[in-house]
């Protein structure tokens, strides 16, 4: 067993969904951040445990093939990004082999495994950020939080949010600083302003500026409205967030429009799709598209044929299939989100579309007791993946085909071994990351219904 505060010499022959390696010392795995597949590494053990150990990188005898620095200058502080010290290639690789360990260690499924699907950009890829703020040395800062903490890191330009979203940043921190609002404080639970965040479409290019505030500040927030859009034309939202919770849940239920619309608007799938503060919608575009695509792919639907897209959001995922569709049939619980879910139906003249707000696992049970049968069911769920609920009434409602998204394939590994047991069994599963750097896949996963 290797000892604490040791050094060994060892190679590098895995690596973990967080990004780090792994090599075996005396028999013993140890993890060991910022290494690749290949790196012949000193390793200092920092932590032993009974089965596991933790080390840190001494020196690199040999680099890796894999090695590339992909420049950011606060990656090692913020811990966004666990990839940023090896090849998009070998983290394709990594993420591909994170979502096949996923459905065999943990689902104990055999399922075929379609190509993995790379992200275009492997930078500037986000329509959204969130920066939490806080104070230091007197003034107002944003980034964001450091590993396992909520320790603010100041970021000024993350090489994954689009440049423009750092020159808005700017302004604003100059504004508060000048204007001397506090900031919030979440062990006190004082202070006002508590996040920045912004969207951006990826084909309109219009921008959302919301401020999450702990109150109601508006009056205070007028001069401001002023100098972002004298600035940036392509703002066409500005609005005030209020979470007077105390929570590191980052928006709160009620949101006033400051100037403009109260949503922008964007392409999705050929689709125009409004987008609110509140409305879940995939943060790279051209890769969620790529991963809808996939998505009709294994749905394959007849014209006549039902699909209920469960947890919905704004819809995006259900419209994407309505000309392929009879009817499609959105659950979400996020009212906000339904609404504009109903507006992207309208906008695009889909007639087939009805959105109903509420809990998935109930509000569906509730829909296949009035004689819902859907042929089809997508389910996109949080990361924590489906409630027992959900799983049973989609079960109870015996479609022909399940589809899957998921940003978790650990938890979709788990349902999708509960619906095997259960009838439904995983054919295809296809990896696609959605998120180049950091430590996040996305996977959509074929379930049909049958014997074996």
């Amino acid at each position: 067993m290797p000892e604490k505060n040791q050094i060994y010499t060892a190679e590098i022959t895995g690596m973990t969904s967080e990004g780090h390696g792994v090599c075996r010392i005396d028999g013993m795995a140890v993890f060991v951040p910022e290494t690749a597949v290949g790196d012949i590494a000193e390793i200092k053990i920092v932590k032993v445990l009974s089965s596991y150990g933790f080390g840190i990188v001494n020196r690199i005898a040999v680099p890796s093939p894999d090695r590339e620095l992909r420049q950011c200058e606060v990656y090692k502080k913020c811990g966004g990004c666990v990839f940023r010290h090896i090849s998009y290639e070998a983290e394709c690789r990594a993420k591909d082999e994170t979502v096949r360990s996923a459905f065999e260690r943990i689902g104990g499924l055999s399922p075929i495994y379609d190509e993995f699907i790379p992200s275009e950009n492997h930078d500037r890829y986000r329509n959204k950020a969130q920066y939490p703020l806080a104070s230091l040395d007197g003034k107002a800062v944003c980034g964001f939080y450091a590993p396992r903490s909520h320790r603010v890191v100041p970021v000024n330009d993350c090489p994954l949010q689009p440049k423009i979203f750092a020159e808005i940043i700017d302004i604003i921190l100059k504004y508060i600083n000048e204007k001397h609002i506090s900031v919030y404080d979440e062990k006190t639970n004082t202070g006002l302003l508590r996040h920045i965040y912004l969207r951006q479409g990826n084909y309109s290019k219009e921008i959302m500026v919301c401020l999450v505030a702990r109150k109601n500040i508006s009056r205070q927030l007028n001069v401001l409205c002023s100098r972002l859009t004298d600035k940036f034309p392509d703002i066409r939202s500005i609005v005030l967030n209020i979470n007077p919770n105390k929570t590191n849940i980052i928006l709160g239920k009620e949101c006033l429009t400051l100037w403009g619309n109260d949503t922008i608007s964007d392409t999705m799938c050929g689709n125009k799709i409004k987008i609110s503060p509140l409305s879940f919608y995939q943060i790279n575009t051209r890769q969620a598209e790529k991963l809808y695509a996939k998505a009709l792919e294994y749905a394959a639907p007849q014209k006549d044929e039902i699909i209920v897209d469960l947890y919905c959001g704004a819809g995006t995922i259900g419209l994407s299939m309505a000309q392929k569709a009879g009817k499609i049939i959105g659950i979400e619980i996020i009212p906000e989100a339904v609404e504009n879910a109903r507006q992207n139906a309208a906008v695009n003249g889909i007639s087939n579309a009805v959105f109903f707000c509420g809990d998935s696992g109930e509000l569906f049970a509730q829909l296949h007791k009035n004689g819902c049968f859907p042929d089809i069911i997508i389910v996109d769920p949080p990361r924590k993946g489906c409630s027992q609920e959900t799983l049973d009434n989609i079960i109870a409602s015996s479609p022909r085909k399940i589809i899957m998204i998921s940003c978790n394939p650990s938890t979709a590994a788990r349902d999708a071994m509960y619906l095997s047991h259960h009838g439904f069994f995983a054919d295809m599963v296809c990896g696609a990351d959605l998120f180049p750097g950091t430590r996040h896949v996305e996977c959509v996963v074929l379930l049909t219904r049958g014997n074996r």
